[in-house]
Order: C-alpha cells, then sequence, then structure tokens
C-alpha cells in the first residue's frame, strides 16, 4: 500500500494520527543525534550546527503537534508509536549501508567515513523529507485538519539545497555516490511503509 492511501487513514482516528507525529518525531529525533554524532569537535562547520538545531527543532515541532489530535505520548515507547521496531531500525540501517558502501568503494575509514555518511544518509533523507510532507500536508488538507506541517517543509528544502552543495564540495562524483544511498534509502522506506501498512488495515 502506498503512503497516499494509509495517511488518510491516519489522520481519520486522532490516537492513530498522534501515534503517526509521535513516530515522524522520532525519526527527526534520532536523525538530528546522527548529525551531532557525526560532528569532529574541531571543524564542525556553521551548516552542520544549523541542520542538526532544525531537525531537533523539527522533532519538537512534531511532538506539538500532537496535541492538537487530543491524545498524550510522553516518550517514544514503543506503544506510543507506529511500527516501533522498523521505524527505529531504519534510519541506523540505512546509516550501516552507507558506512558499508563508503568503506568498499572510497576506502574511508574514522572522521572522514563519518563525515562522508552524514552527508550521504542526510541527503537521502532530505530527499524523501521532500516528498513525504508535501504528501501529509495534503492529506491534512483534505482532511482540513488542525496539524500542519508547512514549516517543516519550507526548511527541508533549503536542507536539501544545502546537502547539494556540501556534496560538491566533497567529490567530483557526488551524483553516483549521493544516487546509491538514495536506491538504499528507497528500498529501506518501501520496507517501512509495507510496517506501517500492516499496522495501520
Amino acid at each position: 500500500m502506498e503512503l497516499h492511501t494509509i495517511l488518510p487513514q491516519i489522520i481519520a482516528d486522532n490516537h492513530l494520527h498522534a501515534r503517526w507525529l509521535n513516530t515522524l518525531s522520532l525519526m527527526e529525533n534520532t536523525g538530528a543525534r546522527k548529525i551531532s554524532a557525526s560532528e569532529d569537535p574541531a571543524t564542525v562547520t556553521y551548516i552542520i550546527l544549523k541542520h542538526a538545531a532544525e531537525e531537533h527543532r523539527h522533532a519538537f515541532y512534531l511532538k506539538k503537534q500532537i496535541e492538537k489530535t487530543g491524545s498524550e505520548l510522553p516518550t517514544y515507547a514503543a506503544q506510543y508509536l507506529i511500527a516501533p521496531a522498523y521505524s527505529k531500525y531504519y534510519l541506523n540501517q540505512l546509516d550501516i549501508d552507507v558506512c558499508r558502501y563508503l568503506k568498499k568503494e572510497l576506502n574511508l575509514t574514522g572522521a572522514g567515513l563519518r563525515f562522508a555518511a552524514y552527508l550521504l544518509v542526510t541527503y537521502a533523507i532530505e530527499v524523501r523529507a521532500d516528498e513525504l510532507y508535501p504528501v501529509y500536508q495534503d492529506a491534512l488538507d483534505a482532511a482540513k485538519s488542525k496539524v500542519n506541517v508547512k514549516s517543516i517543509i519550507l526548511e527541508e528544502e533549503g536542507h536539501l539545497e544545502e546537502m547539494i552543495n556540501q556534496l560538491q564540495k566533497f567529490s567530483p562524483e557526488w551524483e553516483s555516490h549521493a544516487q546509491k544511498a538514495v536506491d538504499m534509502e528507497t528500498r529501506l522506506f518501501k520496507n517501512w511503509v509495507s510496517n506501517l501498512s500492516s499496522e495501520v488495515v
């Protein structure tokens, strides 16, 4: 089942919708923590700090939107999420897959590997976010929901531009490396949607 088919069903059920928002918040928070973990303490840049801060803010914003569903989900414990195991696995597995690729193809290790993985993983996730959040916003508008993610959509578009700028400096072959990361993410995303679908339906 496609995401645009699942989302109206999620939005129609307030408690399910709250768990969906909490799941997105978890994933934004995981991304922010991964960006922070990849930072080099001496050479961390303005862009990396900005990006980590904005991902943390997205996690907070989504958590705050839960109030509009009339639910209260205090933590990221499994019972407050949709497809909890796979939602946690998804980003971690993408990180692992990209690191394996970079070790094999570019022989990277240490700080170089962490930075390259940050670039490719974040790029793939931003490509996904640029697709996912507008589909979600369309479903929210159609349902006349009080929840909205328009501010996240604007920031994610900016993030993608920033990632492309960083990747262009990283490698002249950045597009082929980025496509590999996108392919890995697409496979994991499809599995995630399948897990969501089985829980929602």
